[in-house]
């Protein structure tokens, strides 16, 4: 993909959209995961990049933040690349570098001014099969070897789930009465074949059109539904889990995010834990999340649309699905820059052609993905829905400290 850096292109794509900016696909391999082939990626091209690579099983939304994935991890891996039409060419330009040069008039004053870059990203990844066992580290953690923290959450979107992969439920921290010592023996066993540390954790059934708040310091092992994963803009992780669906974790991924001076100290992986999180007895309570409508169902259904917040707990980003009445036209207003991503039927935003195609090559550019700045959200998007039968559904991805959430 060829990314061009020439000036002054920024802000003639800002205008050509008039305040949206169209996106290209993002697509991320991970070495030690097995695609689920919900991506709607050509089926073959799951491994183009090479087998050495792994399968594609990511697509990354919205993302200023490089995909951290060793010594082969592409040039521009993980960033969105915004789409202009120069005449008759289609020309690419990194959304980071757009948001560097424009600023506030991407994301808005309020953000820029406290992060000076978009501070989150959402992905899709999609799995046959779960992950290990692992952990995000906290801000202070992070930024001992120079990243930041992460909270993620999840949504399982059932446009992308009609079938749940080979293990539908997720490990969430650990179980109550569990000492540090029995968690710690695992990790000193981790190399030894499995070190069985989910036997000290509890699994949740995933049911689409719900999801989970993960915050830093929280073991998780994510199982095999295709999961829309909001998160703060890091890519730091420790795996803790040695063996997983029969295939063994490198132990390089359990020192991942350790300082070097710290690489074989056992201690230190306990203290990225946060332990009392981990073994709260209610974390179906406290961290499972159902659609909450961001106003009156009535009143919506009445204006043709229907909008829920779908991740909400955490204050460093939030998310919520759009549903656009067949036949309807409807204008959203929003008080901050979001993300979004088409997951259903076809028509118009603003003055580009939205649709959510079947099936997408490596390297096609597509009309189902978006940035809309801050301005233009708070103007309101006109978007009209061009079927008489199918509804469009998207979903939007928010930094920080959304206004607009009053849960």
């Amino acid at each position: 993909m060829n990314i061009t850096k020439k000036a002054g292109l920024a802000a003639k794509a800002l205008e050509q959209g008039k305040g949206i900016l169209r996106l290209a696909p993002t697509w991320v391999p991970r070495s030690f995961c097995v695609p689920g082939r919900r991506i709607k990626l050509h089926p073959d091209d799951y491994y183009v990049l090479g087998g050495n690579r792994g399968g594609i099983d990511e697509r990354w939304l919205s993302s200023t933040t490089p995909a951290k994935n060793g010594p082969l991890t592409g040039e521009h891996e993980g960033l969105s690349p915004v789409i202009f039409k120069d005449g008759s060419n289609e020309v690419l330009l990194l959304l980071k570098d757009v948001i560097d040069e424009l600023k506030g008039a991407i994301i808005g004053d309020r953000l820029w001014n406290e992060h000076k870059t978009w501070p989150m990203y959402s992905k899709f990844f999609d799995n046959m099969g779960p992950l290990p066992h692992h952990v995000h580290h906290n801000d202070e953690k992070a930024a001992l070897i120079g990243q930041l923290g992460k909270p993620e959450a999840y949504y399982f979107p059932p446009q992308l789930n009609n079938h749940g992969g080979d293990f539908p439920y997720t490990f969430f921290g650990i179980s109550p009465g569990t000492t540090k010592a029995q968690i710690r023996e695992c990790l000193v066993n981790f190399t030894k074949g499995d070190n069985k540390i989910t036997n000290y954790s509890s699994a949740f059934k995933l049911e689409p059109g719900t999801g989970w708040d993960v915050p830093p310091g929280m073991l998780h092992a994510p199982g095999s539904m295709c999961t829309y994963e909001p998160q703060k803009a890091s890519d730091v992780f420790a795996m803790y889990q040695s063996l997983v669906n029969e295939a063994i974790i490198p132990e390089e991924l359990l020192w991942n995010g350790t300082p070097k001076d710290k690489i074989g100290d056992y201690d230190e992986l306990i203290e990225v834990l946060d332990w009392e999180l981990n073994v709260d007895p209610n974390i179906l309570q406290t961290r499972f999340m159902a659609p909450k409508p961001v106003r009156s169902v009535k009143e919506m259904e009445a204006q043709s649309y229907i909008e829920n917040w779908v991740c909400y707990l955490s204050d460093a980003f939030s998310a919520k699905e759009l549903t656009v009445l067949p036949g309807a036209t409807v204008t959203i207003k929003d008080s901050a820059a979001y993300g979004i991503i088409m997951m259903q039927g076809h028509g118009k935003m603003g003055v580009w052609d939205v649709e959510t195609p079947a099936l997408i090559r490596y390297g096609q550019l597509t009309h189902d993905e978006f940035f809309i700045t801050e301005k233009a959200a708070q103007e309101g998007v006109k978007i009209t829905n061009a079927s008489s039968t199918d509804p469009i559904v998207m979903l939007k991805h928010f930094g920080p400290n959304n206004p607009d959430m009053k849960l």
